[in-house]
């Protein structure tokens, strides 16, 4: 079985068996309820990495599971598959945080390809974002600007410290002058790029006795930060 858990709530049992044993057959944990009512108590009792729910359900129907659940998570991945065709009850659905709506008959390989697609992007979004990287002798503090090691601690500025993450995150890649003043300020402005080379050569004096390390300028292109 994925580690990947789904809450299904659907009243119609035929369904309900056919999508839940394709879900499983692709490697899916599956909880399945068969009104709204029993779908929330699982949710507030298990974790689930996304739910799939229809509307039209007994003791409490899909929006109105949609609705409590956000109250509780705003960020789980919500599906519904509703025989309800109206532009209404789509919008209704969006509205009330769901990230997709698929009309019933549906294709299990489409929502077998929007379930993926969605936790692919929530686990991108859950993702810690790395603070500390090593650089031969140093740790890089990214959260504090400072690089240091037992011996020293060294000091950045912003934009520097920012530079220096984005080389670590494409080391031994060519990054393009523009994309980096472009994802430094926003903008590719000549004022920026000479400000640029400054930040540059103070990063080379910084590292400049770390072996294998060093920052390439590929004339006309931009730069590489190689490790080797």
């Amino acid at each position: 079985m994925s580690s990947f858990k789904i809450l299904y709530t659907e009243d119609d049992e035929t369904l309900a068996f056919l999508t839940k044993d394709n879900l499983e057959q692709n490697s899916y944990n599956v909880t399945h309820c068969s009104d709204g009512k029993s779908g929330f108590e699982s949710f507030k009792n298990e974790d689930f990495d996304i739910c799939i729910f229809d509307i039209m359900m007994p003791k409490m129907d899909g929006f109105e599971l949609a609705a409590e659940i956000r109250k509780i998570n705003t960020d789980i991945p919500i599906i519904f598959l509703s025989a309800k065709t109206l532009k209404e009850d789509r919008i209704k659905g969006l509205r009330l945080g769901a990230d997709d709506y698929l009309v019933k008959p549906f294709s299990i390989e489409e929502l077998i390809l929007k379930i993926e697609v969605f936790l692919k992007r929530s686990q991108k979004n859950n993702k810690p974002e790395k603070t500390i990287y090593e650089i031969g002798k140093y740790q890089f503090d990214t959260k504090n600007f400072i690089l240091f090691n037992a011996d020293e601690k060294i000091g950045l500025t912003q934009r520097e410290a920012e530079l220096l993450k984005l080389f670590l995150d494409n080391k031994n890649s060519v990054l393009k002058r523009e994309q980096i003043l472009t994802a430094l300020w926003g903008t590719d402005d000549y004022f920026m790029g000479r400000s640029l080379d400054v930040f540059i050569s103070r990063l080379r004096k910084i590292l400049a006795n770390e072996k294998g390390i060093s920052i390439e300028n590929l004339h006309g292109i931009g730069f590489r930060f190689v490790i080797e």
